[in-house]
């Protein structure tokens, strides 16, 4: 690596990319002794130095982080060329701004701007390495501010250039503003107390695929933490058993033991059952929990809004009643009829 970067040094960056055939970093860059390198080009000819010819630009196999990610591994320090994309999270707290200042954009040198600049540098959203200089900096959040005020069903003006989730969230907080208003609060407060910063990012691909929550993934992770609480399950578990319950699922019914026998028994999943608009830094209580399958509370979780398990229990009871009907008169349908007579011989 240090050979690679003495011989960009010396021959220029021009001259470095031209001979290896690289273009410039797009995505990530590479700062060593307070000097940038195209992070790709200095990696693809590392691999010359150390096995004696330098890796092509189409041979990083993994994409545009491949590089940055092998040179992270190896303890250089990696910046983004550009800044990530908003996340919902932060697009809630600009968009719960603007509603303040009357769905009007506010300035950069606005103390709230600097101030939710300042917050937004703390939401553990986006990686240090995602990261460049001008991360969600006042003149950023106030370009958003308007690509969010000027998509205002009431704006008369041209629109800014923002994204689609933009509007969207704009949407969620025309359509419940108090409970949006309650979202962007409790992100706050969960900053404020660290409680937010301190959740991992670990199932954060699980979410995205699987989850969906126009409150953002912020309060969706502190809401998976605390169902996978051990000892509040356990808790509950206890609980109902101790009032002569059995562990069967909340909608569906559905019971482990009885199915798997000794391999299920004492296992089912719990869900926590208050909206994540409502759940806020207080301690959580058994009754804000109720037992369910895994199935089920998948499917709870799948789409925004969550149905409750009596609700989805309802559900599924329907379908089912539905299916029964459909089975009778299919039946019907194909059964000959009861009364029908076969002709005698002429006489």
């Amino acid at each position: 690596m240090l050979n690679a970067i003495a011989e960009h040094d010396e021959s220029g960056r021009e001259a470095f990319l031209e001979t290896y055939h690289f273009g410039k970093a797009r995505s990530y860059i590479l700062v060593h002794e307070g000097r940038e390198y195209d992070s790709k080009a200095i990696a693809g000819v590392a691999h010359k130095w150390d096995q004696g010819r330098a890796l092509a630009p189409g041979e990083f196999s993994g994409g545009k982080e491949h590089a940055a990610a092998w040179l992270k591994r190896l303890g250089f320090q990696v910046k983004a060329v550009q800044n990530p994309d908003w996340a919902r999270d932060e697009i809630i707290l600009a968009c719960d701004l603007v509603m303040m200042n009357g769905w009007k954009g506010l300035d950069a040198l606005d103390s709230r701007v600097i101030e939710l600049s300042a917050l937004l540098q703390l939401l553990p959203i986006h990686a240090d390495a995602d990261r460049n200089e001008t991360f969600r900096n006042p003149n950023g959040v106030a370009r958003k501010t308007f690509d969010i005020a000027t998509q205002h069903p009431d704006y008369r003006g041209k629109p800014t250039k923002g994204g689609a989730l933009d509007v969207e969230v704009l949407h969620e907080f025309l359509a419940r503003p108090d409970q949006m208003t309650g979202v962007a609060h409790l992100i706050r407060e969960g900053i404020s107390t660290g409680e937010l910063q301190d959740l991992v990012q670990a199932d954060d691909g699980e979410l995205d695929d699987d989850f969906s929550a126009p409150e953002g993934r912020l309060l969706l992770r502190r809401h998976r933490a605390r169902e996978r609480n051990g000892g509040l399950r356990k808790k509950k578990i206890e609980s109902v058993l101790r009032r002569g319950g059995t562990l069967a699922c909340e909608a569906c019914g559905f019971d482990f033991e009885e199915v798997y026998g000794d391999r299920g028994a004492g296992y089912v999943e719990c869900h926590h059952v208050v909206p994540l608009h409502e759940a806020g830094e207080g301690k959580t209580k058994l009754s804000d929990l109720a037992l369910i399958c895994a199935n089920c509370h998948r499917m709870i979780h799948r789409r925004a809004p969550w149905p409750t398990p009596a609700e989805l229990g309802a559900a599924i009871e329907g379908r089912q009643a539905a299916r029964l009907r459909d089975a009778v008169i299919l039946q019907q349908r194909e059964r000959p009829a009861e009364h029908a007579t076969t002709p005698g011989p002429q006489q």
